[in-house]
């Protein structure tokens, strides 16, 4: 899954093209794992609004990717070029990874991608992509959907949350992370299944919570109540509870809880430990703790966890 190939042409938009490129395009300078190999293919230079595009490959080298990225395309009421399309399907019948982008679900599902699959795409379109595609069950409530050789985001700002989705599933939630912290965003947004919110980075430097995330997070093996976190910042339980609302959309508990399994899913691929160690690190208490909050977050209990992560992590670096 090394080589990304983006996948372009006239009537595609830039900005899900440039999130695409700004993440999988250069590795931050903390990161030392082999990072992808990025290629643009399209049929010619490509016109992008009031920008000029010129591919380094045409549209079929998207068959040696493995990874293509289809950014999102502008005009959902004219149907993707026939060429794009066939490239597309005949990249996945090799074995590509596909992630669309926004409105770029259209393209997919014109490929027959996405038939009997679940999806997502902008919310505006969601009904549109359901009349025209009625074999594709569209889930309008999602950031992304991960069907594992296909996946597709919701609009514009979910196509970074997608992005950082597919460099977790192949490097890890702390490369991820790391990642997430050059573009000074969450590493996680609130969008159902396995995306929660982490620390988003408040507006204002005096916020009362940009003191408190940090502070949080180097005493997550510790327990820690509502009324801990609103004496540190020094805020009253109820007012602690609003600004936590309006800063990440969910309770001090809720995103506690969050920071406290994004740490054991780094311990579980950085480390050995055993379950009953992460968990008295993470302040859990007790391996079934851990084991239940953190398959109910996930999906998958936290040994089957690590077996993952590390049989995508030899794949990855294998010659």
């Amino acid at each position: 899954m090394t080589s990304v190939a983006l996948a372009v042409t006239d009537g595609m938009l830039h900005f899900e093209l440039s999130v695409a490129h700004e993440v999988f395009g250069s590795a931050p300078d903390a990161v030392t794992v082999p990072w992808y190999d990025v290629t643009v293919c399209g049929p010619g230079p490509v016109p992008f609004g009031p920008f000029r595009l010129v591919p380094d490959h045409g549209l079929d080298r998207l068959r040696q990717a493995g990874t293509v990225i289809v950014p999102g395309w502008a005009d959902i009421d004219v149907d993707p070029p026939a060429d794009l399309v066939d490239a597309v399907r005949a990249a996945h019948a090799a074995g590509a990874r596909i992630v669309s982008l926004c409105t770029g679900a259209f393209v997919l599902a014109a490929a027959g991608l996405l038939d009997g699959r679940r999806a997502t795409t902008h919310w505006a379109h969601t009904d549109a992509l359901a009349a025209r595609h009625p074999e594709v069950e569209v889930d309008p409530d999602v950031l992304y959907v991960d069907n594992g050789s296909v996946l597709t985001s919701a609009g514009k700002a979910a196509a970074l949350d997608l992005c950082l989705h597919v460099v977790r599933l192949d490097h890890g939630s702390s490369v991820a992370n790391t990642v997430a912290r050059r573009l000074v965003v969450p590493p996680h947004r609130s969008g159902g299944q396995a995306q929660f919110v982490t620390a988003p980075v408040p507006a204002q430097d005096d916020h009362p919570l940009t003191v408190l995330f940090p502070w949080i997070v180097e005493r997550l093996d510790r327990p820690l109540t509502v009324e801990d976190l609103a004496r540190r910042a020094g805020l009253s339980s109820r007012h602690l509870t609003r600004h936590f609302r309006a800063a990440t959309g969910t309770t001090p508990l809720q995103w506690l809880l969050a920071q406290r399994i994004r740490r054991a899913q780094e311990l579980l691929e950085r480390t050995d430990d055993s379950v009953d160690v992460i968990a008295a690190a993470t302040g859990m208490g007790t391996a079934t703790t851990l084991r239940r909050h953190f398959n109910r977050t996930l999906g998958v209990p936290p040994d089957s966890y690590r077996r993952t992560f590390r049989t995508r992590a030899g794949a990855m670096t294998s010659p």
